[in-house]
């Protein structure tokens, strides 16, 4: 592992490659610095939306060596207008966030400066995007403490390789990585499924996240940092993505 590049952000417009995409669809774009080619990944942010912690979290893989693009899936009205629909569009695997993270994977897939498969992180709410997401169109997915589908068996077929973090501390996601992981074994997907007895949810997050008021019941409820265990799950995390979107023949990111 070398040490992390330096990174140059810019909050962009992501063109409508998808005609039911949100029109403006707003994003974080961040890019490391060097000559590249680099790989891409497509970052699903948590319930909150596009928050600092998620720019963090955006600079933070960018920093390791990728293209990384965090689509506002809130663009058309923020976390209070848009929160409902966009757990409902998760919860049926179909609607506007599926089409506004699949522009965003069309648009950084597209860029000069990236080579090989791309990929797709999430957190949270993002997390159960980037599983059900796995089957579409992308490389490598890195599911961290996302909600599981009913039909899990259905959205795993023809699933890219995928990398998963959970806390078990998390009351709402109790068995969920055990879960995960025998339906990753049933469809024979490749896979590193991690469950972190002392971390709660959100525990790759560098501070509790959410508002003020919200902050006390989510650490009744366990949220929070777990530094030592998302320094583990990030290194996971970049071996996984390193050996399934580098391309054949060029160095993976975490090598150069």
């Amino acid at each position: 592992m070398t040490a992390p590049l330096k990174v140059t952000t810019a909050d962009v417009v992501i063109p409508t490659e998808v005609p039911t995409a949100t029109r403006g669809l707003r994003g974080l774009l961040a890019l490391p610095d060097g000559a590249g080619p680099w790989p891409a990944v497509v970052m699903v942010h948590e319930a909150f939306g596009l928050t600092d912690e998620m720019r963090t979290q955006v600079v933070r893989l960018a920093s390791a060596g990728y293209v990384v693009l965090m689509p506002d899936l809130f663009t058309a009205g923020g976390a209070r207008k848009c929160l409902v629909a966009t757990f409902r569009a998760l919860m049926s695997g179909s609607g506007r966030a599926f089409d506004d993270i699949e522009s965003a994977r069309r648009f950084v897939a597209g860029r000069a400066d990236v080579t090989g498969g791309t990929g797709v992180i999430g957190f949270c709410m993002g997390g159960g995007f980037a599983l059900m997401t796995a089957s579409r169109g992308f490389a490598a997915s890195s599911v961290n403490y996302g909600q599981l589908p009913k039909e899990l068996d259905a959205v795993l077929v023809d699933a890219c390789p995928i990398v998963a973090s959970f806390g078990g501390r998390d009351k709402s996601l109790k068995g969920a990585a055990a879960r995960l992981e025998a339906g990753l074994e049933r469809a024979g997907v490749p896979h590193d499924v991690k469950e972190y007895p002392a971390a709660g949810h959100s525990f790759l997050d560098e501070t509790l996240p959410g508002p003020a008021p919200l902050k006390p019941l989510l650490r009744v409820m366990g949220a929070g940092p777990s530094p030592v265990d998302a320094a583990d799950a990030w290194g996971r995390i970049e071996s996984f993505f390193a050996e399934h979107l580098a391309p054949a023949g060029t160095p993976s990111p975490g090598s150069r």
